[in-house]
């Protein structure tokens, strides 16, 4: 049972705006004033048509784009003061997003376990290599993927194989929230 009291508030998003070309003729409000909350332990789901909105509020809520007013507060921290390396840090550890497009957010260049264990690696989750290899063989297995898989490159794999992939890598620094 979910406890919706205010201390178990993991976001609150407050009058979040996000547009685009702001003063121009070809301004676009993509987001407009949202409010809601996400409490621990919750699956919340934001449902919209097409060009709605959704993935622009993702993206702003994780800061992939300053959003143009509002208030974003994550664990009891607003999003927009985290103001050092080390909260900046945290924070992306904390919030993982598990993009629509896995092929365009998967470097072609990098190996299944390397594109996984880059969080690994970032946050230096692991002991050592073998316990990298052992965690990215484990986030595999746990998608539903073969860890032999691990030394194949993005192209060998179909579109919801890679979607995986892509789950296994946000999976991999145990964030307290995913965006998907």
């Amino acid at each position: 049972m979910i406890d919706y009291s205010d201390e178990n508030k993991i976001l609150q998003v407050e009058h979040l705006k996000q547009y685009f070309n702001i003063g121009k003729p070809n301004e676009v409000r993509a987001v407009d004033d949202i409010t809601f909350d996400v409490y621990r332990g919750e699956t919340f789901g934001l449902v919209g048509e097409s060009g709605s909105g959704k993935t622009t509020t993702g993206r702003a809520i994780i800061h992939l784009y300053e959003p143009t007013a509002g208030k974003i507060i994550f664990d009891g921290q607003d999003v927009s003061q985290l103001n050092t390396k080390s909260k900046r840090q945290s924070f992306r550890r904390d919030m993982q997003m598990i993009f629509q497009d896995p092929y365009a957010s998967l470097n072609p260049r990098m190996k299944v376990k390397d594109i996984v264990a880059e969080g690994i690696d970032i946050n230096h989750l692991a002991k050592d290599d073998a316990d990298r290899s052992k965690q990215v063989e484990d986030l595999l297995e746990t998608v539903g993927l073969n860890k032999d898989h691990s030394s194949r490159y993005p192209h060998e794999f179909s579109g919801g194989q890679r979607q995986r992939i892509g789950i296994a890598r946000a999976l991999a620094v145990q964030p307290q929230f995913i965006i998907a």
